[in-house]
């Protein structure tokens, strides 16, 4: 071999070797070679989680895996447990409410009182009261607390309600008024939430998993006696299937990761609401300051439009993404339209939301990460 010939080899071989050592030094040496579900292991046992469900998609081929630990068995077959979804459940009434808006059922910026009073509203507000609109409500723009006392308790449906700001002055994350728009809905439709969800969303997308309400194998294949998750606590300990005692379109639904990721490939393609209705939805409305008076440096690139999240991002443009917490139950969804790819997540723990980090940077690979999982977990 002549020496020029020698030298390039040499220097090819080098590349090699330093492509490889720079690849390799982002992965632990001793993880490198597991497959992704065992690196979900790996991943919810150093954070004491019993199961995790996740759906990635990714050019228009999804991939579902689960994950459980050593003293948590599946209620059901692979990919077939069922989870609270949490606020998960938010994006999808969004949806709704942007297909009747479409087919002008409903009026986003016209006052919901018009519709129907809300009557809860403590009467010294109820000026503020009717001055809320759709769009304020999906867009988390009311004023209005998250809840005025635990929405599963027997007092919460009479319980007195009042504003914590003026209405659309500032960003403030509310189930109330994700509710109070749900009853109009309902009285517009004359149906109630879930025969409206399946009629238009799960069963159109072969969700057959999915339900606002508790289901028992009449209307579906999944009896969610047999398939949901246990839910376990900051302590580790297991505090049941968690019944709620009424369909409520900010929290109770209940479903699978596959099931998500078929609403999320129908959203985003515009098969669900159009185009013209989903560019309005992906519009940022009001920046998402998540504890009003308390602005954290990670507020400074999330934003919210209309039932869904969104961050600007400085390697992926912008993010859309929803979070989900229902105490034993964490779930998100992120979706990077630049990079053809979105996930969702569902875990069984009070944990599940401290693996933002690693799970995205397990699928998206990326060591810029998401302000987002801030956003979700740091407390002022």
């Amino acid at each position: 071999m002549s020496r020029s010939h020698l030298l390039l080899a040499l220097y090819i071989i080098s590349m090699f070797f330093h492509s490889n050592l720079s690849h390799a030094r982002n992965i632990c040496p001793e993880e490198k070679h597991l497959t992704i579900k065992e690196k979900l292991q790996k991943i919810i046992e150093r954070a004491s989680i019993p199961m995790i469900q996740v759906a990635y998609r990714e050019n228009s081929e999804t991939s579902l895996y689960e994950a459980h630990s050593n003293s948590y068995n599946p209620p059901a077959p692979n990919n077939l447990t069922v989870f609270q979804a949490a606020s998960l459940s938010k994006t999808i009434f969004a949806s709704i409410v942007l297909r009747m808006a479409r087919d002008g059922k409903i009026d986003l910026n016209k006052p919901l009182a018009e519709y129907m009073p809300n009557n809860r509203v403590i009467k010294e507000q109820q000026v503020w009261a009717g001055k809320l609109t759709a769009a304020m409500v999906l867009s988390h723009k009311t004023g209005l607390p998250n809840w005025s006392t635990s929405p599963s308790s027997e007092s919460w449906p009479v319980s007195e309600l009042s504003f914590r700001f003026a209405p659309d002055s500032a960003f403030s994350y509310s189930g109330e008024g994700y509710y109070y728009l749900q009853q109009v809905v309902e009285a517009i439709q004359g149906k109630s939430l879930q025969e409206i969800a399946r009629k238009e969303i799960f069963e159109p997308l072969g969700m057959k998993s999915s339900s606002y309400g508790w289901e028992t194998g009449a209307t579906t294949f999944a009896d969610y006696e047999l398939v949901t998750a246990h839910g376990f606590d900051k302590e580790g300990k297991d505090k049941g299937k968690g019944r709620h005692p009424r369909e409520n379109c900010a929290y109770t639904l209940r479903t699978t990761a596959h099931d998500y990721s078929l609403f999320i490939d129908a959203l985003f393609s515009g098969r669900l609401t159009g185009k013209d209705a989903l560019e309005e939805m992906l519009k940022p409305v009001v920046k998402a300051v998540r504890f009003p008076g308390n602005e954290r440096l990670c507020d400074k690139n999330i934003f919210w439009g209309l039932g869904i999240g969104m961050e600007t991002h400085p390697k992926f443009g912008t993010i859309y993404f929803h979070w989900g917490d229902n105490g034993n139950f964490k779930a998100l969804f992120v979706v990077v339209p630049s990079q053809e790819k979105d996930l969702v997540y569902f875990t069984n723990s009070f944990h599940g939301h401290s693996i933002i980090d690693s799970i995205t940077k397990l699928f998206f690979g990326t060591e810029n990460l998401f302000e987002l999982s801030e956003w979700v977990n740091r407390i002022p």
